[in-house]
């Protein structure tokens, strides 16, 4: 009897392996979504219709980009916690929605480590500090001058959770009197910005450098660490006074939990050859991206680095939402 149920279990098993590989080897056989959390425009919609695009062209089959919006990625992330993982729907996660959210909302409807499958980091943001070009900013200590001497705050646009740690960050260590502006994306604090309602903005330099290269913003800050080629010439916060500072932005594709893993490697691997390729990483050097890449694994140690690294800043900070 037992022996002809292990014979059985191994039928069954060996059956579930079967449909599993083929699965794998004839998907994409329908149009694939891939969830952004947030308005299109952002820095993380436009790098995920380029990627979009090329999966699109090397499948044979549609992946398209749904931007579902909404406290701060929570909403489009949500969504995609609760698809069917069956590889045909995928989300654009960020350290803001697989990260930093998980410490700043009491309640997010999914949990970014158990209801999700890592499938690769595609790059990483830093950040810029942009506003008008004929604002009397020109550098973050004349924001933290300005401030100080008059006694009047700056009001800081923020169209992410990402900008919205920047602008705690740059709060504490500074201590002036900021006043943030929450927006539900970067189109509407831009133009914002641009028309003069609001001074100053932080957004990724993707999303930054189209209207600063345009003249019509300035940036007058960068948040990586060092010095980046992605907007020559603009000093890091860090050098400007406020030593240590540093907050870089990433992007990584995800798909719900329960998606096979063969599918998983089979995206994993068709975008790390993509991102290995120079014309990708100028195209994406171009658009403010430094390319990423790796194995799920090394994204899922990655996350795991970036929760050790932000859940107690932002849990002295006070940084709760709800």
């Amino acid at each position: 009897m037992r022996s002809s149920l292990k014979k059985i279990t191994l039928a069954v098993t060996t059956l579930l392996f079967a449909g599993s590989a083929i699965a794998a080897d004839n998907y994409p056989s329908k149009p694939v979504r891939i969830i952004v959390p947030y308005q299109a425009g952002q820095g993380t919609d436009i790098a995920t219709r380029y990627f979009a695009d090329h999966l699109s062209k090397v499948f044979g089959q549609s992946f398209i980009v749904e931007n579902v919006g909404g406290a701060g990625g929570v909403i489009g992330t949500q969504a995609a916690a609760r698809a069917e993982g069956d590889g045909y729907t995928l989300t654009m996660g960020t350290n803001a929605t697989h990260v930093l959210n998980e410490y700043m909302y009491s309640s997010m409807g999914f949990n970014p480590v158990k209801d999700f499958e890592p499938v690769i980091l595609t790059g990483t943001l830093p950040m810029a500090i942009v506003t008008r070009p004929d604002s009397q900013f020109k550098t973050v200590q004349d924001i933290i001058d300005a401030t100080n001497k008059s006694d009047h705050s700056a009001d800081i646009a923020t169209p992410s959770t990402s900008a919205r740690l920047v602008f705690e960050l740059l709060k504490a260590q500074s201590g002036a009197p900021l006043f943030m502006i929450p927006y539900k994306g970067s189109a509407t604090s831009m133009s914002n910005v641009i028309g003069g309602q609001v001074p100053l903005s932080i957004d990724t330099i993707t999303a930054s450098r189209p209207q600063v290269e345009g003249g019509n913003l300035r940036a007058i800050g960068v948040t990586s660490a060092n010095p980046t080629d992605l907007l020559p010439g603009v000093a890091p916060v860090s050098q400007q006074g406020l030593p240590g500072f540093e907050v870089v932005a990433w992007n990584a594709l995800y798909a719900p939990k329960g998606t096979p893993q063969n599918i998983i490697a089979k995206l994993n691997l068709e975008l790390q050859a993509f991102l290995s390729q120079p014309d990708t990483q100028a195209k994406l050097h171009s658009m403010g991206y430094e390319p990423g890449g790796g194995t799920p694994g090394d994204l899922a140690a990655f996350a795991q680095a970036e929760r050790d690294k932000w859940r107690p800043i932002i849990e002295s900070a006070d940084l709760k939402v709800n």
